[in-house]
């Protein structure tokens, strides 16, 4: 049965397809338990994978995930305290204990609390055989007490569990979905909210209010203004303190996941008034060269082979060659496997969530056009976002 605290959950049966995934791969590699470590909920979505609860505000959250046993997680809290999750339990689905210990990244001395916790747990086990899921998003100290444990065998798990990750059944699809429909919603508010006067920060921390209240539970909100002649580059919150006026243009990425926590992206400038030729075209050629990606995203493409068609394509039309990410896979993670990149391994595959987002910028002018979609088993479907793809002129 449901808890009603627990915002948009994902089924047990989603999470019993990943867990039973996850097991079939650990029995034919001969893993006994995996260990991940996250620490928020922008990057770190392997234990909101695993459990459907993130980690958040970089408080570590540890998981054991052992091929014949329930979880244990591992979590800040007060020292020495234990608690057991009973049969039935919605919010901690398929764990069987939580071990709290006082540990922050800020106080180096609590650098091991966590770790000790884990270690013990994989040796009261017995376990000879440990895989570590995404190394990367560990603290460092955690990382390296784990491999300095005696006894046990420690490999990497990261690649299998990617793979498992990156295709979206059908349940995260209608997740995904809703998500995209969200950012739709968000960009249409700001059309009817933006007026002359407003700093960026205004705008941006409008688009997250609308956010959260249509189900969002995270995310960016990154843009900024400029006169017209003037580039509108992308800002985090600490450089939005310019006003907008008559004749600016306003650049925003909406990266906020939707109900459910999945994650998609939405950009679009703004002008206040009529945008320039320069401007106009840009976003067309952007357009076109989105489009361009979307023909190369087949399923066994290789995102090597499809980053070198897109940036002959960019140059080829006098716009920048791309050397910044402008397309990979997004799930709980706003950036996932695969990156379309020169040095990603993972091929296009039916299912995964791409977002793409060409962009374009010298002194005058920066847009980007940036939108999800779904790999069909042929290509992409239709666009996720309903948002035209051209400049929105209020």
């Amino acid at each position: 049965m449901n808890d009603p605290r627990v915002l948009n959950p994902i089924s047990t049966q989603e999470l019993e397809r990943r867990w039973a995934a996850v097991r079939r791969a650990m029995e034919e590699r001969g893993i006994d338990a995996l260990v991940m470590q996250n620490s928020n909920d922008w990057l770190g979505g392997y234990v909101k994978w695993f459990t459907d609860r993130p980690a958040t505000n970089a408080y570590p959250r540890a998981i054991i995930f052992a091929r014949d046993d329930l979880m244990v997680s591992v979590e800040q809290g007060p020292t020495g305290a234990v608690r057991e999750i009973a049969e039935g339990d919605f919010v901690d689905r398929g764990v069987r204990k939580i071990l709290f210990t006082p540990s922050y990244s800020s106080v180096s001395y609590t650098a091991n609390y966590d770790a000790e916790l884990v270690v013990g747990e994989l040796k009261r086990a017995g376990y000879g055989v440990v895989g570590l899921v995404n190394t990367p998003g560990m603290y460092h100290d955690f990382c390296a007490h784990l491999k300095s444990m005696s006894g046990v065998k420690i490999v990497d798990a990261t690649d299998f569990v990617d793979e498992l990750k990156a295709i979206k059944s059908e349940e995260e699809i209608v997740a995904i979905r809703r998500t995209a429909t969200m950012q739709d919603e968000i960009l249409t508010a700001l059309t009817k909210h933006i007026k002359p006067g407003m700093s960026d920060f205004e705008i941006a921390a409008y688009a997250q209010y609308v956010g959260c209240l249509l189900g969002s539970e995270q995310g960016l909100f990154i843009g900024s203004s400029s006169p017209p002649g003037r580039a509108a580059m992308y800002k985090p919150r600490h450089l939005q303190g310019r006003k907008i006026q008559d004749g600016d243009s306003f650049t925003l990425l909406i990266e906020n996941n939707g109900p459910g926590g999945y994650y998609g992206e939405l950009a679009r400038t703004f002008v206040l008034g009529k945008a320039s030729q320069e401007l106009v075209e840009t976003m067309e050629g952007l357009v076109e060269a989105q489009a361009h990606t979307l023909g190369l995203l087949k399923p066994g493409a290789t995102p090597r082979d499809i980053l070198e068609s897109h940036n002959a394509f960019m140059l080829a039309r006098g716009f920048r060659e791309e050397t910044r990410l402008y397309c990979h896979g997004q799930g709980y993670d706003m950036v996932e496997r695969p990156l379309v990149r020169e040095d990603e391994p993972m091929d296009i595959a039916r299912n995964m969530c791409i977002v793409i987002h060409p962009g374009h910028a010298n002194e005058r002018v920066f847009t980007t056009v940036c939108d999800n979609y779904i790999i069909g088993p042929d290509g992409p479907g239709e666009c996720l976002h309903k948002t035209p793809k051209t400049i929105i002129e209020i």
